[in-house]
């Protein structure tokens, strides 16, 4: 965890050299300040020497004002290595994010990855903060001080160390309590946010069925979750400060009362109790701090644990050693495939799939909810691998194309139709980023597109709200059908991706296709018959096997469940808007 952490330091390895170096230096002056001021007492002010008062005052200044730069400049070294630190956790978790397969995805919820960029992120930037400067500090400072100490009078000093080994004690059993409930706080802040996500996503709905009071009593009670384990947490940890305050006054009144009679037996000097005391001050408080570090790190030993998980996470699939680049046609075979989300043949969600389809074929692919015909699709463009068998494309196995290159090829509407945020154009050339706005205009015609585009006041140019929420659910699937169509595939897969469009557009969509991309392989998914009654061939899928293969005709003579689906879907007449499709 800690070399994966530290690998991202980076290009700020000077500034975190840097930062405890000043520290160090600071400590150093402030450590001198004290045992100065007791010569300017003893030997100045006592003895009637200005000259001294004015060498040794001038030498204080002097100190000061290095120890004073020093600590500037740790601290702004420091808060440039922490912020650079977790800059680059960011940023190597969001590429690293970006490399994963959807079965890595599903290992981690969206909130969690949220709170791993943001909140986990934060407590290890100012655990690595104090970690540069108050973890070389405090330790160093709280050993010059007690050295000091030890060298103006050892008895006196031994009251120091009996105070700094109880007070260690105490804190450690106090801190130890408090970190079982930093580590349980940020599992709770995965829930915070994924009620808060969930909300603000699914608002219309939540409106909708006037649920708010039930997402408002959802979002206090993660979010009294969060509070209770902190307030226990901070219970132990508020106790650090009575504690240290009574060590404190113990020291300096025992400090006080036998200096003082150690004064008077002249064995001690009064400039060197005042150094002691200033010493005591010194020691205790950084110990304080020292304690304040082993919660912060407690805190952030559970962030790193969170962060390092992702960073390490691998992609379940990777480009072969020599990738081909070039997808030579769209010919698509499934040979004796097994697919598994787990990897488990026991837990299959296909099962023993052979498929030939040509290159150019229009093939439909029909079937009840959890048949699998999703999952079929998802092995194309090698969005998963294949449990055992084989998919080839082109005539090769998918796993032996360079994965950008084979994804180019095989173009895929998702069932969850994603827009950003953004002009049309921008969410267009996601597919091509540097296609003209006429290519945009032209695959926006093939997919009836242009029908509501061109209705809109800024057309092209009209602002989409994140997540398409100003458009409707059929506008957003043809905008995404289009940005498909741009990449120019050799494959292309609509998953369900007309559900939304009535069946008059569905109908012009298919007739585009057919006459514009004749060469390009067209699989559709689809729960209307109507929208692959037409095609070449049809795939009937039934959980998670081929039950059937064949035309419209075909299935209609020999496959039951297509008989079946078809009778029930055409009994009532049909869709309203079917002949509208045909005109």
């Amino acid at each position: 965890m800690i070399k994966t952490l530290a690998a991202q330091i980076g290009e700020f390895k000077k500034e975190s050299i840097l930062t405890p170096v000043f520290m160090i230096l600071e400590v150093i002056f402030e450590t001198l300040i004290p045992f100065l001021m007791a010569s300017i007492i003893d030997d100045g002010v006592e003895a009637g020497n200005m000259q001294h008062i004015y060498i040794v005052g001038g030498l204080m200044i002097v100190m000061a004002l290095l120890g004073l730069y020093s600590g500037i400049m740790g601290g702004k070294y420091g808060a440039r290595a922490s912020t650079g630190f977790a800059r680059n956790l960011r940023r190597a978790m969001f590429e690293n994010i970006q490399t994963f397969s959807f079965s890595n995805l599903d290992k981690f919820s969206t909130a969690g990855l949220v709170t791993r960029l943001t909140t986990d992120v934060t407590n290890i930037q100012m655990a690595y903060q104090m970690i540069l400067r108050m973890c070389f500090r405090a330790p160093i400072s709280m050993i010059c001080a007690m050295a000091m100490a030890f060298f103006i009078n050892a008895e006196l000093a031994s009251i120091y160390l009996i105070a700094v080994i109880l007070l260690a004690i105490v804190l450690f059993f106090l801190i130890k309590r408090a970190m079982k409930y930093f580590q349980m706080a940020f599992p709770k802040y995965d829930e915070l946010n994924a009620s808060v996500q969930e909300n603000v996503s699914a608002i219309r709905v939540v409106k909708a069925y006037v649920r708010e009071d039930y997402e408002t009593s959802k979002f206090k009670k993660a979010s009294q979750g969060i509070y209770d384990i902190f307030l226990k947490a901070e219970k132990n940890v508020v106790l650090n400060m009575p504690v240290m305050q009574f060590t404190v006054y113990s020291c300096i009144l025992l400090i006080s009362w036998i200096g003082a009679r150690l004064i008077v037996q002249d064995v001690l000097k009064t400039g060197e109790l005042m150094s002691l005391l200033a010493y005591c001050m010194n020691i205790l408080m950084n110990l304080m701090m020292i304690s304040m570090i082993f919660v912060m790190m407690s805190m952030s030993i559970a962030s790193a644990k969170r962060v390092s998980e992702v960073l390490c996470e691998k992609s379940d699939l990777v480009n072969p050693k020599e990738p081909v680049h070039e997808i030579p046609d769209g010919r698509i075979e499934f040979k004796n495939v097994d697919f598994s989300y787990y990897g488990d043949n026991d837990k299959a969600v296909l099962h023993d799939i052979n498929l030939k389809i040509k290159a150019g074929e229009t093939i439909g692919i029909i079937g009840g909810t959890g048949s699998a015909k999703t999952s079929l699709v998802n092995l194309i463009s090698r969005l998963y691998d294949v449990t055992s068998g084989s998919v080839m494309v082109g005539g090769r196995d998918v796993r032996e194309y360079d994965m950008e290159s084979l994804r180019d090829q095989v173009a895929v509407v998702l069932q969850k139709n994603v827009l950003f945020s953004g002009t049309i154009l921008d969410n267009l050339r996601w597919g091509d980023e540097n296609a003209t706005e006429e290519e945009c205009r032209r695959v926006c015609r093939l997919a009836c597109a242009d029908e509501f585009i061109d209705k809109m006041p800024d057309g092209y140019n009209t602002y989409i709200e994140q997540g398409g929420t100003n458009v409707s659910g059929g506008q957003k699937q043809r905008l995404c059908i289009a940005r498909a169509l741009l990449k120019k595939p050799k494959v292309l897969i609509l998953d369900d991706s007309t559900s939304a469009v009535d069946t008059a557009t569905d109908a012009k969509i298919r007739r585009a296709f057919a006459q514009e991309i004749p060469d390009t392989t067209k699989l559709i998914i689809a729960q209307r018959v109507s929208s692959v009654e037409n095609a070449d061939r049809i795939i009937v899928m039934d959980d998670g096997r081929i039950n059937g293969f064949g035309t419209h005709e075909e299935l209609l003579e020999n496959n039951e469940i297509y008989r079946e689906v078809y009778e029930s879907q055409t009994s009532g007449g049909g869709d309203f808007d079917e002949k509208a499709g045909e005109e």
